[in-house]
């Protein structure tokens, strides 16, 4: 949960009256976030050890409130936010209505298709007329860092910057361009630089190191320009010195390049949305038009969702029994517009711009419960009554684990993910790209797709244990993941028993009596490929991963005369695939799925 530090006076000022710490405590803990620490009696106790000099330097410091606020709450990661969000709930404001002016002339954002290749996405907006004092500066900064290091994930996914609209002229231009082509004067720096210079630059700064491998080594880097070839800022590491805010600021530009559009549009309305009630028309926004490919865009989208809750449902999962005027004063204290349906069965919900944690009516059903009190909830026994039990492919797993353990077998679990060579290139397979669940951005190439084999963790685990005495044998029932196209995720799991025997001799009967015993306890009989009777059989056949003329495919036929599938494979470890996973003795192994024995 992030921390946020708010200013005590100018809050209780803001709130008109002044609480008492419990009071305060209270208060936050009925509108769902938590007072950390007030640094009332801190600083108190730290004057007491001062001299007269250094209490007047100190006086100066004033006592600070540490609000915990939830991850998805990013419209309370400000003073701004909070405040308001409190004098709501006390029913002590009105909600804001926020709403996009209409210059005479749009500003416009044109972006190159070459951002494509590194940072896809920008969205824009403009604050006009605002005030800055020294607090709501800082506050301003102090949000953006927080909607980086929160939301932005570090800013892999979105950055924003903020420009003086005095000091620049549009149209502004988003490309991508080589690093020693973006020449400028970083933020608070005197030294013309490229983008390598900057690079070598900030290396040994805390604050923004960290944030140098997400373009360093790109081909091209991500760059804004305004209309005179200024740089305004090199995403997402730093703005430009000639577009820097200050004190004196009056019009601002706000532009957020991102990776994904759907966080930009967030951080970018967060941000609009605390920062306009300081515009000269409080809680109003210029929009700005991005062109891309020849299609314009109007943001920021701060035009409100709209969303239905049923009243009864409202009801029934809290335990209360709210008429629907008294669910919209609640979401309303929550700061969300709501109105009833005609037939008075339904809630119609508009929900702000701000309120991007509002997914769906069990979200609506949040807020009315905690507007309403969880204190005020009244306490019963719940009228329903259930017996929980396992599933049948979790009743299953059970059986072919006890089974298998009580064999002498010993039960490993491994990693859902994998490198792609060990789910494909170092068994001999072929990645015909229908399979395997690749992995958009990961972290080592260990860890590049969802596994499809249980097969390469368990070499792994021979691998790392080769210390260990032999003969090894080792066996997991658990997922792996296939590519579906006709599920909702395009993806399913799929439960999958594998065991793998090692030994100075690769004693392929040792798998098959394990995979007969396995068999024989879920009553599946052993039949022929020529046979119409029910059971499971093997059938040979050479496949890369095994020894030649040393593995089969393993079938099973549900019922009479029906067609049998395949379940899996069965065989002794090729000498390659063996080299691979750097193993020195023979294995024998066998993987199939039991999901067919349902």
């Amino acid at each position: 949960m992030p921390t946020v530090s708010i200013d005590k006076q100018d809050l209780y000022e803001y709130l008109g009256r002044n609480f008492t710490t419990k009071e305060f405590t209270e208060l936050c803990f009925e509108f769902g976030i938590e007072l950390e620490e007030d640094t009332t009696e801190e600083l108190a106790e730290r004057l007491k050890n001062l001299s007269v000099e250094e209490r007047k330097v100190a006086v100066e410091e004033r006592p600070q409130l540490k609000i915990d606020i939830p991850a998805n709450r990013y419209d309370l990661l400000c003073f701004e936010g909070i405040s308001r969000a409190l004098k709501i709930y006390l029913e002590e404001q009105e909600l804001p209505k926020y709403h996009k002016t209409a210059p005479k002339d749009v500003h416009r954002m044109i972006v190159h298709p070459d951002t494509a290749k590194v940072r896809p996405y920008i969205v824009c907006a403009i604050l006009r007329g605002v005030r800055f004092t020294p607090s709501i500066y800082q506050s301003f900064i102090d949000l953006q860092e927080k909607l980086h290091n929160n939301i932005c994930r570090h800013r892999t996914l979105a950055s924003i910057g903020t420009h003086d609209l005095g000091t620049i002229k549009g149209p502004f231009r988003y490309e991508a361009k080589k690093p020693e082509d973006i020449v400028f004067v970083p933020l608070n720096q005197t030294e013309l630089m490229d983008g390598r210079r900057l690079m070598e630059f900030y290396e040994s700064d805390l604050h923004l190191r960290k944030y140098l491998p997400i373009i360093r080594d790109s081909a091209l880097y991500p760059v804004v320009y305004d209309a005179e070839d200024h740089v305004l800022s090199l995403p997402p590491i730093i703005n430009s010195n000639h577009s820097r805010i200050t004190l004196d600021t009056r019009d601002v530009l706000i532009e957020c390049t991102a990776t994904s559009l759907t966080k930009a549009n967030i951080v970018l309305n967060t941000v609009v949305a605390m920062f306009s009630q300081y515009c000269a028309e409080p809680f109003s926004v210029e929009p700005v038009v991005v062109e891309i490919d020849g299609r314009k865009e109007v943001y920021p989208e701060i035009e409100p969702r709209n969303m239905v809750a049923d009243v009864e449902y409202i009801n029934q999962v809290i335990g209360v029994n709210l008429t629907p005027e008294e669910i919209m004063r609640n979401l309303k204290r929550m700061s969300v517009h709501a109105s009833p349906s005609s037939d008075g069965k339904q809630i119609e919900i508009l929900v702000p711009p701000t309120r991007s944690d509002l997914l769906g009516p069990c979200d609506i059903v949040e807020d009315v419960a905690i507007a309403f009190g969880y204190n005020n909830i009244p306490r019963g026994f719940i009228k329903s009554s259930t017996i929980g039990g396992p599933l049948p492919i979790n009743k299953l797993t059970d059986i072919v684990r006890r089974e298998a353990a009580m064999a002498g077998w010993t039960e490993i679990l491994t990693l859902s993910l994998c490198s792609h060579d060990e789910n494909f290139g170092f068994l001999g397979r072929k990645d015909g790209g229908d399979e395997a669940v690749v992995l958009a951005n990961p972290k080592t190439f260990e860890y590049q797709v969802a596994r499809t084999l249980l097969l390469p963790g368990a070499l792994k685990t021979i691998r790392e244990n080769r210390k260990h005495a032999l003969p090894m044998r080792i066996f997991e029932v658990s997922d792996v993941v296939l590519k579906d196209p006709t599920m909702e995720r395009m993806a399913r799991n799929e439960r999958h028993f594998c065991a793998v025997f090692t030994d100075r001799a690769a004693q392929f009967e040792v798998v098959q009596g394990l995979l007969d015993r396995v068999m024989q306890m879920l009553c599946i009989p052993h039949t022929v490929a020529d046979s119409t009777e029910p059971g499971y059989f093997l059938e040979q056949i050479d496949l890369p991963t095994f020894f030649p003329g040393r593995s089969a495919q393993v079938y099973f036929r549900k019922s009479r005369n029906a067609t049998p599938t395949v379940l899996g494979q069965i065989g002794i470890l090729h000498p390659d695939v063996l080299g691979k996973f750097e193993l020195i003795y023979p294995c024998s192994a066998v993987e199939i799925n039991i999901q067919p024995f349902l």
